[in-house]
């Protein structure tokens, strides 16, 4: 962000994503403060703000004439206190960069439907990511802290972490801090993180829905032995389940970036799904269906043996993929 964007102007950070949000706020103190090293910061609720308080949060202080002054929980301003603010909007002071966050959804949609139509705001907005573009998220985290990474291992990095922006974020900058220099490959992230127990639940469900009983029997006794949990692989076993009914449901032709947004998964998900869609009739598929949803509720209780009922759901999907 140029200072001229921030200094002079109202931001706006709008969005669900709270890791997000936080982040457009870091990189706004961030241009202030490489514009001046003694500007001053404050934060304040939206909930408390009257035009009183924000014109004494960005007063010039005795030690600085630059301030940045975020002000959190747009949705949660008084009434009575969105005229003054849409004035201040209007005319900001100069050597102020204003943030105010909103956390999304439809309360104060009316302020911020006046707020963009002011000259003087800018917006950054922080929509949730698709599934589909978690591995980007990832790339871009490593490029942020001077690294590289494979799309292959940053592919790898969501399996073993999940979709929790703010872990992937920490994982990320642990892999470029520690191989600074090199190009972070899967191998790498394997060696990282390849003990999670979601790693595990998905090499589980990819040897299954490939046909591999034996590979898929002993993946699944040694990650019950050291403290996966069941509803993790029944959990894996569905997502795999549900991707190859996507696949198989959509239309023909498409582009692959389409046919990965419509099936649900990131694109390097597909080679699998393709492949393992060939030997899968809709008949077999829906037995299979059905046997991990069986396997699920036998795991929330409805059956005394977890391990057994994993196993049974192993055999079943196995064998209707060798038919």
């Amino acid at each position: 962000m140029d200072v001229a964007e921030g200094l002079g102007r109202v931001i706006l950070v709008t969005g669900k994503e709270e890791f997000l949000r936080e982040r457009a706020v870091t990189d706004v103190r961030a241009t202030v403060r490489r514009h001046d090293a003694e500007a001053e910061h404050s934060d304040t609720e939206a909930s408390g703000l009257t035009l009183a308080t924000l014109g004494e949060m960005s007063a010039p202080s005795l030690f600085s004439s630059v301030r940045c002054v975020v002000v959190n929980s747009l949705e949660n301003l008084p009434d009575e206190s969105v005229s003054g603010l849409l004035g201040y909007a209007a005319a900001p002071a100069e050597d102020v960069a204003l943030v105010l966050v909103h956390g999304g959804g439809q309360k104060g949609s009316g302020t911020l439907t006046k707020l963009r139509k002011l000259g003087t705001v800018s917006e950054i907005k922080v929509g949730e990511p698709k599934p589909s573009e978690y591995p980007g998220f990832v790339s871009a985290e490593v490029r942020r802290h001077g690294g590289q990474i494979t799309q292959d291992a940053a592919a790898a990095l969501v399996q073993a972490v999940g979709q929790d922006l703010r872990a992937l974020a920490a994982a990320a900058h642990q892999l470029a801090f520690d191989f600074v220099g090199k190009r972070v490959d899967a191998d790498m992230v394997g060696r990282y993180f390849g003990g999670r127990a979601e790693v595990k639940s998905f090499a589980i469900a990819d040897l299954a829905f490939t046909g591999r009983r034996t590979e898929a029997l002993e993946a699944l006794r040694w990650a019950l032995d050291t403290g996966t949990a069941a509803v993790l692989v029944t959990s894996a076993f569905a997502g795999s389940a549900r991707g190859l009914a996507r696949y198989k449901g959509a239309p023909r032709g498409m582009r692959e970036a389409d046919l990965a947004r419509d099936v649900g998964v990131p694109p390097w998900k597909l080679r699998s799904i393709r492949g393992q869609a060939r030997d899968w009739s809709d008949v077999g598929l829906g037995g299979a269906i059905r046997a991990v949803a069986q396997a699920d509720a036998d795991v929330k209780g409805a059956a005394g043996d977890p391990s057994y009922a994993l196993e049974r759901m192993v055999i079943t999907v196995t064998g209707l993929h060798d038919r």
